[in-house]
């Protein structure tokens, strides 16, 4: 169930690989290609590192903090039985993601959930071609 008082707000992850990652920079940078509003804003490079950070035990921490609204990374420590390291390192992550935003109020830090839902996209194949030359849309 949803948190009450939190509007629904997806995030739009991609999977790629490092190097075509690289790739889409540079051509976005050169103008030779612009990203549609719907495509992905969160690049992860395998399903593995994606699913490292959206684990079922972060999907938990994540419905904690929603429904709790702890005030510091104690309160939000004792409500989950995790260790302050352990919770920074994993938030400070999923920050980064744009999953969480950690806001400092006065001596404290507090945690807020900014993504409730995720989309994932991903393709075998980024490029059009295949790297034995086949075209991917004809495999």
């Amino acid at each position: 169930m949803r948190g009450k008082e939190m509007d629904q707000k997806v995030l739009h992850i991609g999977i790629i690989s490092r190097e075509d990652y690289k790739k889409r920079t540079l051509a976005i940078a050169r103008g030779e290609y612009r990203p549609q509003p719907d495509e992905p804003k969160i690049w992860f490079e395998s399903l593995q590192s994606m699913a490292q950070v959206l684990s079922n035990e972060n999907l938990l921490l994540l419905r904690t903090i929603l429904e709790r609204k702890p005030e510091s990374l104690k309160e939000l420590e004792a409500a989950t039985g995790r260790s302050s390291s352990n919770l920074s390192r994993t938030l400070r992550t999923m920050a980064r993601y744009g999953i969480v935003k950690m806001e400092r109020v006065r001596r404290k830090i507090r945690p807020v959930v900014e993504a409730t839902d995720f989309t994932v996209q991903f393709s075998m194949y980024a490029d059009a071609h295949r790297e034995d030359g086949r075209d991917a849309a004809r495999i």
